[in-house]
């Protein structure tokens, strides 16, 4: 019996705790870790699909105050014992040092096969196993799509190839030269349509490939998937795929018989590695109480208890945000958007409160737009809603497979309506500034984050925009230091959005 374990999407959780609660839950990599090593023989391979270095807290307190330490999820790696690790989009967020020294100290191979740097590719195209008496090709390949989201001197010297002509093209060299007895894909990316139905759930950006993978290349007999943090199993066409849940809650499994391929989910163990808990114990400790430094107070309510009225009705929240953004930068407008499962601010605001909120490592950068792009931005925006049985919801594609809460912003500076059961690109019937109607030709500056700025989300109109500025500085650090500078937030709340039917 030959075993494949895979992770994928860890982002840096490695304890079974949750940040924002403190309670214990069935996620992280100590958990993980344990079910990996109670499968584990010696016809397993195990593997990790990208997105380890960041996304949590400790990732965050560790690159922005221990960045000159050793990296810690590297070495936790190594002691989980991977076989082979393929990169995700985030893996490059912290720049070409800290990614080739993730790289340096892990101590299996990689298998990302559609990256070049320098113009050489950064591994083999795939690896062949013989295990018990059969013939295994494995090949990794990740999203191409991350020169739309991340920094360009964080990507400097890389190149990411199309992961479809790239998995293709290397299914039909292991075809032409291998007689292997199963070929498998790591793939981090995920499904952009429905596989049962076909039914497209996502803008065809070619994000994710997944669908057209197993569509169209015949012979990838597995695609094991990641990226977009919902659980999927299933088959299609001839191949089988799996894609596990973020942060460590699921690994995939499959198990190849003598004549037969099984696939499935696993829930991680309700048991942490007390050597894996043990490794990051000091830094966690410190991160701990980072998290729990004070930084002010607020004397409005800015807790969120229920995320969709807080993005139906704009939490303030958003709104203190936004006058962030526009006490950093000076712009005109700012927009931002509630991350999924945001907790907001307590009276007494610790960097804890900050780091459930906005979980992201972005910076900001200034555009100049006009009233026509503002419009567009808007119009793309309001595409995040739907109207069923006569109510306002969330559109399904925002929701599944993947939840796509970050790509609807909302903006301080003007005064807006969303008439949701409006055609698409017809939604906003009023858009004001200081109570004057935006004119096509008005002209403003826009403060949003790197992401969006990149034209992140299908955002286009924005990445075309002329810059004007870049912070390069983290959001969360920015936020810390108006909230020490003013010690207590205090402002009238202003709804200037409003959504109707």
């Amino acid at each position: 019996m030959i075993r494949i374990l895979m992770t994928s999407d860890v982002h840096a959780c490695i304890t079974p705790y949750s940040y924002a609660t403190g309670k214990e839950e069935k996620i992280g990599l100590a958990k993980a870790a344990h079910l990996i090593r109670r499968l584990s023989d010696e016809n397993t391979i195990v593997i990790d699909n990208g997105d380890m270095l960041e996304g949590s807290p400790l990732s965050y307190y560790h690159f922005q105050k221990n960045r000159d330490k050793a990296n810690p999820f590297s070495k936790l790696m190594n002691m989980v014992g991977y076989d082979f690790y393929n990169l995700g989009n985030h893996d490059f967020n912290f720049g070409e040092e800290i990614l080739f020294d993730h790289m340096d100290t892990l101590k299996m191979p990689c298998i990302t096969a559609n990256v070049l740097y320098r113009g050489k590719p950064l591994s083999e195209p795939y690896r062949i196993l013989e295990i018990d008496g059969k013939k295994i090709a494995l090949f990794g390949i990740m999203t191409h799509f991350v020169p739309n989201w991340e920094k360009e001197e964080n990507i400097r010297g890389l190149e990411f190839l199309d992961a479809f002509e790239c998995a293709r093209k290397t299914v039909t060299e292991i075809k032409e030269k291998e007689k292997a007895d199963y070929i498998i894909g790591v793939y981090h990316g995920g499904m952009e349509r429905d596989p049962l139905t076909g039914e497209e759930t996502e803008v065809q950006t070619s994000e994710n490939q997944g669908y057209r993978m197993c569509s169209e290349i015949e012979g990838i007999d597995v695609l094991l998937c990641g990226h977009q943090h919902h659980p999927m199993e299933g088959k299609l066409n001839h191949t089988v795929f799996l894609q596990p849940a973020q942060d460590g809650k699921q690994i995939a499994l499959v198990e190849i018989g003598e004549d037969s391929l099984t696939a499935k989910l696993l829930e991680t163990d309700d048991i942490a590695e007390e050597d894996i808990l043990s490794f990051i114990k000091e830094e966690e400790e410190e991160c701990q109480k980072w998290l729990d430094q004070p930084l002010g107070e607020t004397a409005i309510d800015l807790n969120i208890s229920d995320e969709d009225d807080a993005r139906l009705h704009k939490s303030q929240v958003i709104t203190f945000l936004n006058k962030v953004c526009e006490d950093c930068s000076g712009a005109d407008i700012s927009g931002n958007a509630l991350f999924l499962h945001a907790k907001g601010f307590r009276k007494q605001i610790t960097m804890r409160d900050l780091v459930s909120t906005y979980v992201f490592p972005n910076t900001l950068v200034v555009k100049k737009v006009t009233g026509r792009i503002l419009k567009e931005y808007l119009e793309k925006c309001a595409e995040f809603w739907d109207l069923e049985d006569g109510r306002i919801i969330v559109e399904k594609h925002h929701d599944f497979p993947t939840p796509l809460h970050f790509n609807y912003d909302m903006l301080d500076g003007v005064e807006y309506t969303i008439k949701v059961s409006n055609p698409l690109g017809q939604r906003i019937t009023k858009l004001t500034r200081n109570g004057k109607d935006v004119r096509k030709g008005d002209v403003f500056t826009l403060c949003i984050n790197n992401y969006r700025a990149a034209g992140g989300g299908g955002f286009m109109m924005i990445k075309e925009a002329e810059t004007v500025r870049e912070i390069q500085r983290n959001v969360v650090e920015i936020i810390a230091e108006y909230i020490t500078k003013v010690k207590v937030i205090d402002f009238q709340p202003i709804y200037n959005i409003k959504i109707e039917i």
